[in-house]
């Protein structure tokens, strides 16, 4: 399916309504990881990373899931944003919108959601501040530690790994594979996502 808008609209959207450095970037590794995954699975890779660039934008306005994403859905629509996109969106949560995954798009964005920020983290503890010089080993050790990155939480990972691997992989998908691929495709975006030891935080302004 070809959304009515594409990766431009939705980082403009993440621009209009996110101020916070930290959140920004979330957005973009998710739309990396996302964007890796729908060429994996042969899916639109535009599609894909929209939703990916999208999901929270409404984070910084309603942070508490009182409000996100539901009033967030009710702004994608007022914009004319496609139903289905809103859909999946809606679906990341659905303890409080009653939208369940079905689609492979749908287990994809609530697996690559999470473990972007143990990610980050990781990358950030490094002398070299570069997402290109962290090993999956490295993570693993910072697993471990329940302590690093506490705001994680292993056991969901986890679950919606799992999910995500019962429902697009047969069951095949490990969770150090899915952690390794999302690596991979943040370190693509190494320097969109300013984890290419070179650039200080600040907003994010270039497109994704």
């Amino acid at each position: 399916m070809i959304p009515k808008h594409g990766t431009e609209e939705a980082w403009a959207l993440v621009n209009e309504y996110i101020r916070d450095f930290g959140l920004q970037r979330h957005m973009l590794a998710v739309g990396a990881a996302m964007r890796f995954y729908a060429l994996r699975l042969k899916q639109d890779p535009d599609y894909w990373q929209t939703v990916g660039l999208l999901h929270d934008f409404d984070w910084e306005i309603h942070p508490d899931l009182n409000h996100h994403p539901m009033e967030g859905a009710v702004i994608l629509r007022e914009r004319g944003w496609d139903e289905e996109i809103i859909r999946i969106i809606l679906s990341h949560y659905s303890a409080g919108t009653g939208v369940y995954r079905e689609k492979p798009i749908d287990f994809a964005l609530l697996a690559c959601d999470e473990i972007t920020g143990l990610i980050i983290a990781t990358t950030l503890v490094r002398p070299s501040k570069d997402i290109r010089d962290v090993r999956l080993k490295s993570i693993r050790k910072k697993w471990k530690d329940k302590r690093f990155a506490a705001g994680v939480d292993r056991e969901h990972v986890e679950q919606v790994t799992n999910d995500f691997s019962l429902a697009c992989f047969d069951g095949n998908l490990s969770l150090w594979d899915h952690i390794g691929y999302v690596l991979e495709a943040m370190k693509i975006e190494a320097v969109s996502l300013k984890l290419d030891g070179q650039q200080q935080p600040g907003r994010v302004s270039q497109e994704p």
